[in-house]
Formats: structure tokens, sequence, C-alpha cells
């Protein structure tokens, strides 16, 4: 009852309706037809490998993740699908508590009946956290590469990849960075977007990026 009252209040001030062609006239907006199928591939493949298939929850993830949070005692784990994660950051607070949850969950079943998935990935890369002061991938391919999103190599769009996961982190060190990047890459093959030989010479490439 309180997440859908604090729903209706988030949805009253920022109407989910509005909500792409708000973002899509930022400045630096990049529709999918601007990004790599790599970098696409490899969003989907480590933040949320059944985003096709649910409709903004993803039942099999949050059990997982509630499984890990009883084991470690927290709320680390979220099981959030990218729908999930774009509501979170575009219309709540990021606490970590129930009602906010909640509410989470009922904004991404409007966003999936209101909006393509291509819609809905467009927003979440647009508006997601690389690190480094870098929100939407056109700032992060700037920021890291000095680049656009469409110019980025295979080994540069696995690696934007992963940031969002923890951003800070990543930004801080590229040792742990890199770890991350071999994290989407196994993720990539065992989804069959890559091969292993395809991830063996991303990795190979993504050894020598400098950022």
């Amino acid at each position: 009852m309180q997440g859908w009252r604090l729903y209706r209040a988030t949805a009253a001030q920022k109407p989910i309706a509005g909500l792409y062609d708000e973002i899509s006239s930022r400045p630096g907006f990049a529709s999918c037809d601007q990004l790599p199928q790599t970098y696409i591939d490899a969003v989907i493949s480590v933040e949320d490998s059944r985003f096709e298939r649910h409709h903004g929850i993803d039942p099999a993830a949050i059990v997982r993740a509630l499984w890990a949070d009883l084991r470690t005692r927290s709320l680390a784990e979220g099981g959030s699908t990218l729908t999930q994660q774009l509501a979170k950051n575009e219309l709540f607070t990021q606490d970590k508590h129930l009602a906010r949850k909640a509410a989470e969950m009922l904004a991404a079943f409007d966003l999936e009946k209101a909006y393509s998935k291509q819609q809905i990935f467009e927003m979440y890369a647009n508006t997601i956290y690389f690190g480094n002061g870098c929100y939407g991938i056109t700032q992060a391919a700037e920021g890291y590469f000095g680049k656009e999103p469409a110019q980025l190599t295979d080994a540069e769009a696995v690696f934007l990849a992963g940031l969002p996961n923890a951003p800070s982190l990543y930004a801080s060190s590229p040792e742990l960075a890199l770890k991350r990047t071999q994290t989407v890459l196994k993720r990539m093959v065992k989804c069959r977007v890559l091969t292993q030989m395809q991830a063996d010479a991303i990795a190979e490439e993504a050894a020598g990026l400098t950022v």
C-alpha cells in the first residue's frame, strides 16, 4: 500500500507518458541505431539477460537476489531489470527500502506498457551513470575514449557496458574495470551473443585499453 502511494505521488509529478520525449530531447541522446550492437548485447547479457522476454520484472532474478541477500544478510543484490533500473534512476531516490522497491516494480510495469523494448533500452543507456561525471552512453564514450558511441570498438563497448554496476569504483581502478570487462564477456558467451573465440579476441584488445 505504501509502495502504491509512493508510485502514484511520483507519477503525478513526473508522468511516465512523457518520459521518453523528455529523455530523448536531452543533448547527446543516442538512439539504438547509433549504438554498436556489441554494446547493446553486452548490456543486456550482463544486466538483464531476459530483457526481451519479461514485462518489467523478472521473478527468477528476484528469487536469486533474495537468496543472495539472505545468505549475506544484506540488500546488496537487487534483482532489478533494466526497466526497474530506469524507473529507480529517473523516478525515485536511491534509498533501499521496501516501499520504494514496490513503487519501482509498479513503475516498471507501466513503462513496459507505455514503451517498446527499444525505447526502454534507449532511455536506460542515455541516463545511466558511468562514473567520472558521465551520465549516458554519449558522455561515457566521449569521456573515456573521446568518441561518439557509434565509433566505439568492441572492447570499448564491452568496457563501458560493465561500468554502471559500480561506476565510482571502476572509474578509480582500471584493474577492477578490466576484471569487470572479463565478467561481461563471460556473460556474453553464456548468453550466446559471442563465441569463446570472439570473446578472447575482445579480451585481448581490452587488455590494451588506456582510460
